[in-house]
């Protein structure tokens, strides 16, 4: 009798053209997991631990097209519209892609009569103005955006497939994460790229700024890809868990931080209204004892280390 060969598990990334794609594909690889992604745009820098595919997730043909031929183990949904800000410009769009997307992907598997573990990356956004701190997964849900409201949305499609198809679904509410090659419409990276700017004299030693008081929970982005697979493997279908740093910091301190470890002396700090958002939260502190008891991951990078690896990506680009 022939002995069974143990297959490769199979992962797809949705979205692994983002900002965390690649480091979940690389986290991913070095667990000697095969790695397939999907992109919107093309890819400047091909993974080349991954084969990927086009994906539009408002696709729903297309989106049986991929998922019939990876039948993955392991989905990570990671696709979707991501910035608070851009959402108050495209609502629509925000839902269209966050929600029917999410909805277009689960009746793909459906379609090909699959069964994967699947990870739907939601946000903590969903809590909006927190009535307590640190914010549990049993806080009310008050989204004040809509990306907020896009990923409650999300979230229901989600626990509804788990209800009704019996799909295996983790939902994990990824509080804010950071770290080298961001985009700079998000704020640690938007610091970061003003600061490198003034080192090089492409901007006068100024840095514009939105609401310095508001503080974040903020993790390094490595260190929250290391919390995906963690989560995939160990946590319960139909639960959702909060992935959080446990420690929040005001966008003074991040500031603060950064312009300590720029070669520039005598930046000026300047308020710009134009990047006040309506609506904000002064403070959002995560409680991540929930998914810490289920799995055991802590968060291993310091904060200053994550906002120094920032400035060297932007000085190298």
């Amino acid at each position: 009798m022939k002995a069974q060969i143990k297959t490769r598990i199979k992962a797809l990334i949705t979205g692994i053209d983002g900002f965390v794609g690649p480091y979940l594909a690389e986290e991913l690889s070095d667990e000697g997991v095969e790695v397939y992604g999907t992109y919107l745009q093309e890819i400047r820098k091909p993974i080349s631990s991954a084969k990927n595919f086009h994906l539009d997730v408002t696709d729903r043909k297309e989106a049986l097209e991929v998922i019939s031929e990876v039948k993955p183990d392991w989905i990570f949904h990671l696709a979707g519209f991501s910035s608070v800000a851009q959402s108050w410009k495209n609502p629509e769009l925000c839902f269209r892609v966050n929600v029917e997307g999410t909805r277009n992907l689960l009746d793909a598997v459906i379609g090909a009569r699959i069964s994967p573990r699947i990870l739907i990356v939601s946000s903590a956004e969903v809590y909006g103005k927190p009535q307590y701190l640190p914010v549990d997964e049993k806080h009310p849900l008050n989204p004040g955006n809509p990306y907020a409201k896009s990923r409650v949305e999300q979230e229901k499609v989600a626990l509804d497939y788990v209800k009704k198809k019996g799909m295996d679904i983790v939902i994990s509410r990824s509080f804010n994460h950071t770290g080298p090659g961001q985009l700079p419409i998000f704020v640690c990276s938007d610091f970061a790229h003003q600061i490198v700017r003034i080192e090089k004299g492409l901007q006068a030693a100024e840095i514009n700024t939105g609401d310095l008081s508001a503080k974040r929970d903020f993790s390094d982005v490595r260190d929250m890809t290391h919390a995906y697979p963690i989560a995939i493997k160990k946590c319960i279908s139909g639960e959702i868990y909060n992935i959080c740093s446990g420690r929040s910091y005001s966008m003074k301190e991040i500031l603060d931080m950064l312009i300590s470890l720029s070669k520039s002396e005598g930046i000026v700090v300047k308020k710009d209204n134009s990047r006040l958002r309506p609506a904000d939260i002064h403070e959002l502190l995560g409680d991540n004892s929930k998914f810490i008891h289920a799995t055991g991951w802590l968060a291993k990078r310091r904060f200053i280390s994550t906002l120094e690896d920032i400035l060297i990506f932007w000085r190298n680009n």
